[in-house]
């Protein structure tokens, strides 16, 4: 797992953080269509609490996953699971004065639900090639569909919640007319196979997972992943979590040079006080104590060494 120096970011309930928006319409009281623009590069990582459709109206914006690049330039979009923690890096190009465009939307699997309804499609069936990040072209009913949303931002308080579901509803047609697979890899877990809790913890628990989270990577319901976990590990999910974390943290406390904020936010912790805490109530002492007291063991170990 990569590691990252600073919090990860949890979308869309911390949209409010980013910087250089140009807007935001909301429902639920949430942001699930963002517009926002960038004139130059930046880096980062968020952990995705729904699915992202991510549209490149100019610019650059590279997705980073487990050992996958996806690039997306202007006028193409991008599909990414929800449950994910990702690394990112978006710049603009030359050739357009570096302006970076782009809309994100951020579609629950509730939202999901009433387009099948109201469409009036049938329960998809599973499909057997569901990937975590699909990449695809704009096509012109799509190109259109964004310009339309441009006078909504203009004054985006005003914009009452039942127009937004509407134009929410209006983008799932014109990805079911335009991509119909990727409208079945929307309703499908990304893991099927029932023996992946292991994997699934080791690849996760240094993002900001919750059970619900962990249980939708797994393929399983909230209740079986609990039980199926119980049967595993002999402990329950969240306590293990924290003790992965803390034994992470404790490895990286002595073999890097990282600081105690950077550990705190590379193993998955989001306070630093309460890192310090349970740090101290697993291994007896703080984050900052146990490196020092391990220092002064190796040095008067090498001055043994030397006499």
């Amino acid at each position: 797992m990569t590691m990252r120096s600073s919090k990860m970011v949890k979308v869309p309930n911390e949209l409010v953080k980013f910087p250089n928006k140009k807007g935001s319409l909301k429902l639920g009281g949430m942001s699930v269509i963002e517009i926002c623009f960038y004139t130059q590069g930046i880096k980062g990582t968020f952990f995705l609490q729904d699915h992202l459709l991510l549209i490149v109206k100019s610019g650059v914006y590279t997705v980073r996953f487990s050992d996958q690049e996806y690039t997306m330039r202007s006028n193409e979009m991008m599909f990414i699971h929800k449950s994910m923690g990702v690394e990112y890096e978006k710049a603009g190009e030359p050739d357009s004065d570096y302006i970076l465009d782009y809309m994100m939307f951020f579609l629950n699997e509730k939202i999901v639900d009433e387009f099948l309804k109201f469409a009036g499609l049938k329960p998809i069936c599973l499909v057997n090639d569901v990937v975590p990040i699909t990449v695809f072209p704009i096509n012109d009913r799509i190109g259109s569909y964004i310009e339309s949303l441009k006078p909504y931002f203009e004054h985006p308080d005003e914009v009452k919640e039942g127009l937004v579901r509407v134009k929410l509803m209006e983008l799932l047609f014109h990805i079911a007319d335009s991509n119909d697979r990727l409208l079945h890899q929307m309703m499908q877990p990304i893991s099927k196979d029932r023996g992946s809790i292991t994997k699934i913890m080791e690849e996760n628990f240094m993002n900001p997972v919750s059970l619900n989270d962990l249980a939708y990577l797994s393929g399983r319901s909230l209740a079986a992943f609990k039980r199926d976990f119980q049967a595993i590990y002999n402990t329950s999910p969240l306590k293990w979590v924290r003790n992965r974390r803390l034994d992470k943290a404790k490895e990286l406390l002595a073999e890097t040079a990282l600081s105690v904020t950077d550990i705190c936010f590379s193993t998955g912790f989001e306070n630093i006080a309460h890192f310090s805490k349970v740090f101290k109530e697993r291994f007896g002492l703080p984050p900052s104590e146990f490196r020092r007291q391990l220092r002064l063991k190796k040095d008067d170990y090498r001055g043994l060494k030397m006499s």
